[in-house]
């Protein structure tokens, strides 16, 4: 398995408790907190639920990011091609020959009116 097999999989991981954890949460201060005792007045350790979800939710997001950095070095970029493999880098290889112009040796060239001498 890959490095980069791995940091997939741990991505994906990472996702699913996120959704999960996101999911739990009531975008209108329900939520799971609000099933153990009440709204806005909560007592002990039932208050710690919302902190602990924020919490684990910033958590796993930066988490996430993290991964998602760290997994770019975990690709294998093989830094030599292999001939065949790109064609861009095999016509950059071969050489070519440009054509080279006749050269036409004109007879006489005639002289400009600057060029010839005052009489």
């Amino acid at each position: 398995m890959s490095t980069f097999s791995i940091f997939i999989t741990l991505i994906l991981i990472v996702c699913f408790l996120l959704i999960l954890v996101v999911m739990v949460q009531n975008p209108k201060g329900g939520g799971l907190s609000s099933s153990f005792g009440g709204g806005g007045q909560q007592l002990g350790g039932v208050q710690k639920t919302t902190d602990f979800l924020d919490r684990s939710t910033w958590i796993l997001a930066t988490l996430l990011l993290v991964l998602i950095l760290l997994s770019n070095f975990g690709l294998d970029t093989g830094n030599t091609p292999v001939a065949g493999e790109s064609k861009l880098i095999d016509a950059a290889t071969e050489q070519t020959i440009p054509e080279t112009i006749p050269e036409v040796i004109p007879e006489e060239i005639p002289e400009s009116p600057a060029d010839s001498p005052l009489e």
